[in-house]
């Protein structure tokens, strides 16, 4: 079946409900989608397939700190767009996105899983992590949940956590790792590089005429690298190109807002428009003022054949 984004329970009832509509149902926020996500969406994907079910995600919008703690409500990893994209690539069905607001965060743990598992998603198996916490300020656990499970009809399985050199992979684990530049960290938590997407911007054109050419990436993600220079991939027009790729306010021309800038290696396109997204592979150093425009270019160059060296030893084969 296709894949399907449904945005309130009534679309869901809608849509399934003369299907049987029976679930394997997994829920949370799942920002970054990253190995202790992809565990449980497996899960539930295979599960599903071996009971004859649909494979379902229970998630929300805006992020649950925005409405209950928005003043320490953490920068996410993923647009909406992006988690959804990515639940998708693991085989799920379908996902009901529920608008968080007050009205829900004072739902109590009874209510929420009678009201949405049982009688909106019709759960059979609901896959949790163990420190799954639901309804009125929290109030239920996976304990809870086992036992509305026993009385409602439905199997609750608690997940594992996913532990890499010795941390347990969490959204909070990859936040940090980015917001310091580790991004070689992040992605062993990610099981992927972590990656901004968005459109392609003109820039000054000073990059093209003093260093070396660049495409500027736009993005709406909320999280960026620790500004610095980086070896990434670059995807434009279908095709992945190695780069080297500058986050930061590009101090030597004094530069006021954060900006991205990718030089693409074998890619000779002016582009002022279209989709870009670049993947970072390993942090090279941190942004620095330079003298002027050849000092600059003296580095860049340096930087250059830094990333060129890093993905010959440790990159991955380049796809074009």
């Amino acid at each position: 079946m296709a894949f399907a984004v449904l945005h309130s329970v009534k679309d869901w009832s809608a849509r399934f409900d003369k299907a049987g509509g029976a679930t394997a149902v997994t829920i949370g926020n799942f920002d970054g989608v990253h190995k202790g996500h992809q565990k449980i969406l497996q899960r539930a994907h295979d599960l599903a397939v071996e009971q004859k079910l649909l494979s379902a995600v229970l998630t929300f919008y805006p992020h649950p700190a925005r409405v209950l703690r928005p003043s320490s409500a953490p920068p996410l990893l993923l647009t909406l767009e992006q988690r959804l994209a990515a639940i998708e690539a693991m085989g799920i069905d379908a996902v009901l996105v529920l608008r968080f607001d007050e009205g829900i965060a004072k739902v109590g743990p009874e209510d929420f899983v009678r009201g949405f598992l049982v009688d909106a998603m019709r759960a059979k198996a609901v896959l949790i992590g163990g420190n799954f916490r639901f309804g009125y300020r929290q109030a239920g656990d996976a304990k809870l949940l086992v036992e509305l499970g026993q009385r409602w009809g439905f199997e609750t399985q608690i997940v594992p956590p996913v532990i890499v050199d010795g941390i347990a992979v969490s959204s909070t684990a990859i936040r940090q790792a980015i917001r310091e530049g580790q991004v070689a960290e992040a992605r062993k938590l990610l099981g992927k590089p972590f990656a901004l997407g968005g459109e392609i911007r003109p820039g000054t054109g000073q990059g093209r005429k003093l260093v070396v050419p660049t495409l500027n990436l736009f993005t709406q993600q909320e999280l960026l690298p620790k500004n610095g220079v980086y070896a990434t991939e670059v995807v434009v027009e279908g095709k992945i190109y190695r780069a080297a790729t500058n986050v930061g306010v590009r101090p030597t021309f004094n530069g006021a807002g954060v900006s991205i800038e990718s030089h693409l290696f074998d890619f000779g396109e002016t582009l002022t428009g279209g989709q870009l997204e670049v993947r970072f592979w390993s942090r090279l150093r941190d942004e620095a003022k330079f003298s002027g425009p050849e000092a600059l270019k003296a580095q860049v160059l340096s930087d250059l054949k830094r990333t060129q060296e890093y993905f010959r030893q440790a990159g991955p084969a380049k796809r074009r």
